[in-house]
């Protein structure tokens, strides 16, 4: 497969937070090799992200809040072998890398807001998305995370700087929080479980706006 370095602790953290604070939490995780299970929490465990997909729609049409913390692979092979891709030896042959071709992987989160939009999900009050970034030539983390929260049309947008020992596979995290209204705070350095209790409060936030 094509992936990343994410442990999955940060939607880990998520889950376990929102548990603790009374919500019913389906986690669906995958590649989350030696995370113990949230108590609490119902563990649906998956391989690929088809099977991420399939899942999320499978669960998210009796939930009200959605977070979509996967860091998902925006691309796979077109083809999976069946067999070891050998290296060739032949008279006149030389050891070229094989062309490796590749298929976007759907979109599950633009898909859910889609669904939503389109009155397949009423129950469905927020939808978080997560956006782990690097700026570039056209623009700094945050350029890009502001023009992924439009693009996505999700209502709350966590926004994570990678690299340089930064959010995949350590204990602790920093960001952003982005709005669907405009609003943006930081979210300050520290422990993953803090940053799932500054998202939890949030959501709650964000439902409790709704209902006024």
């Amino acid at each position: 497969f094509i992936g990343n370095r994410s442990s999955g602790k940060q939607g880990y953290a998520v889950a376990r937070v929102m548990a603790q604070r009374g919500a019913e939490v389906t986690l669906i995780a995958g590649n989350t090799v030696g995370l113990a299970d949230p108590a609490g929490v119902d563990v649906v465990h998956i391989s690929s992200a088809a099977q991420l997909r399939d899942a999320v729609f499978k669960y998210v049409s009796d939930a009200h809040v959605l977070v979509m913390a996967a860091a998902v692979a925006d691309f796979r092979p077109t083809e999976v072998a069946t067999t070891k891709i050998k290296k060739t030896h032949g008279p006149g042959e030389t050891d070229g890398a094989p062309v490796i071709e590749l298929t976007r992987t759907d979109d599950i989160l633009a898909g859910a807001v889609r669904a939503r939009t389109d009155g397949q999900l009423p129950n469905l009050r927020a939808i978080v998305g997560f956006a782990a970034e690097t700026g570039d030539a056209n623009g700094d983390v945050l350029f890009h995370a502001r023009a992924k929260l439009q693009r996505k049309g999700c209502d709350l947008l966590v926004v994570n700087a990678v690299g340089n020992g930064r959010a995949f596979e350590v204990d602790v995290n920093d960001g952003w929080l982005l709005a669907a209204d405009g609003a943006e705070s930081a979210l300050e350095h520290g422990s993953k479980t803090l940053m799932a209790s500054r998202i939890a409060d949030a959501i709650t936030a964000f439902l409790r706006g709704k209902d006024e």
